[in-house]
C-alpha cells in the first residue's frame, strides 16, 4: 500500500467564548488547552499538511497514568500526519489541573477508570465542535480498553472506526494474582473494604499508604482503588469487543509480556466488525519500525 508524504504543521489555538483562533508554525505539534469538569486540559494537536480538524481525525487516548508526550505516542502522531491523517492526543486530567507527565505517586489518587470514558466523550464532543465530520478512535494499553468501552457504550455517528492497539486484558483472578505478587500483600481485603465505604456513601475516604496500580505506598481514596480493581468484565477488552458496534481493528505485538494473552483472548472473539493484525517482535510499545508497521495498518484500514 503507498501512503502520500507529507510535512507535519502544526495548529496552535485557544478556546476563547467558543471560538477558535488559529496560528500556523512550522514545528511538529503544538498543545491547545480547553476546560473540562472545572480542571485544565491540555492535548497534543498534529495536523496532517492541507488538513483541518474538519478532515479525517485519530483521537488518541494514552495508557494507564501516563501521558501523551512518550515516543510511542509522538511517534504515531508524526507517521499518521505523514499519511495525511491529523491527530489529538489528550492527557487524561487523572484529575489533576493541566496534567503533564507520568502520574505523581505522592499526590492523592481520586481518579477512576471511568473518568476516561467522559473525558473521551468530551473530546469528541469537542472536535464536533470544531467541524469534524469523521473521527477514528485510537487507544493503547488501559487506554485502549477505554477507547472500546466508550466505543460500545456512547454510540455516536461522527465515529467511523476504531483502533486499539495492545489493549488491556483482564480476569479477577489474575488481577488479584498480580497484586499480590507485585506488592506481597493481598488484595481482596483491602477491596473489600473501600468497597463498604463505597457502598455506605463514603467513597471519598482516603485509604493510606496503599499500592495502587503502578504507585507503591500512596493515599488514594476508595472510589478510586474501587474502580480500577473491582470484578467488571469490562476491564477484559476482548469481552467488550464482543458487543462492538463499530468496525474495529485490533493491533498485536507478537512478544508483548504486559497483555500476553491478548491473541489467544481475541481468538474467540466472533464479531465480524472486528479484525486483528499481529506485529511479530513487537513488545507493549511498539517503538522505532514497530510503530511504522503499527501506522501503515492503522491508516490502511481507516481509509478503507
Amino acid at each position: 500500500m503507498l501512503f502520500k508524504n507529507s510535512k507535519i504543521v502544526a495548529l496552535s489555538f485557544s478556546l476563547l467564548a467558543g471560538l477558535l483562533s488559529f496560528s500556523i508554525q512550522t514545528v511538529q505539534a503544538k498543545e491547545m488547552k480547553s476546560t473540562y469538569n472545572g480542571l485544565t486540559v491540555n492535548a497534543n494537536v498534529v495536523l496532517a499538511d492541507g488538513k483541518t480538524l474538519a478532515d479525517e481525525v485519530v483521537l488518541f487516548i494514552h495508557g494507564t497514568t501516563t501521558h501523551n508526550g512518550r515516543e510511542t505516542y509522538k511517534s504515531i502522531q508524526k507517521l499518521l500526519a505523514e499519511n495525511g491523517i491529523s491527530s489529538v492526543a489528550p492527557n487524561l486530567s487523572l484529575d489533576v489541573n493541566d496534567r503533564h507527565g507520568e502520574v505523581d505517586c505522592t499526590t492523592l489518587q481520586s481518579h477512576t477508570h471511568d473518568d476516561a470514558m467522559a473525558e473521551i466523550d468530551f473530546w469528541v464532543k469537542w472536535l464536533a465542535k470544531q467541524g469534524a465530520k469523521s473521527i477514528t478512535l485510537m487507544g493503547h494499553s488501559r487506554g485502549g480498553n477505554q477507547t472500546a468501552w466508550y466505543s460500545v457504550e456512547h454510540d455516536s455517528d461522527l465515529i467511523k472506526k476504531v483502533v486499539l492497539v495492545a489493549p488491556q486484558t483482564w480476569s479477577n483472578a489474575a488481577e488479584h494474582n498480580d497484586y499480590e505478587k507485585k506488592y506481597h500483600v493481598a488484595l481482596q481485603p483491602l477491596l473489600a473494604r473501600a468497597e463498604k465505604l463505597v457502598k455506605a456513601g463514603k467513597g471519598d475516604t482516603v485509604l493510606k499508604h496503599v499500592n495502587f496500580i503502578y504507585c507503591k505506598d500512596t493515599n488514594a481514596t476508595a472510589e478510586a482503588f474501587v474502580s480500577y480493581y473491582r470484578a467488571d468484565e469490562r476491564m477484559d477488552t476482548p469481552t467488550l469487543l464482543k458487543k462492538a458496534t463499530k468496525p474495529t481493528l485490533v493491533i498485536i505485538g507478537s512478544a508483548d509480556k504486559v497483555v500476553a494473552d491478548l491473541a489467544e483472548k481475541m481468538a474467540t472473539v466472533n464479531n465480524p466488525l472486528v479484525s486483528r493484525y499481529i506485529i511479530d517482535g513487537s513488545n507493549h510499545f511498539f517503538l522505532d519500525f514497530f510503530s511504522e508497521e503499527l501506522v501503515e495498518q492503522a491508516v490502511g484500514f481507516i481509509q478503507q
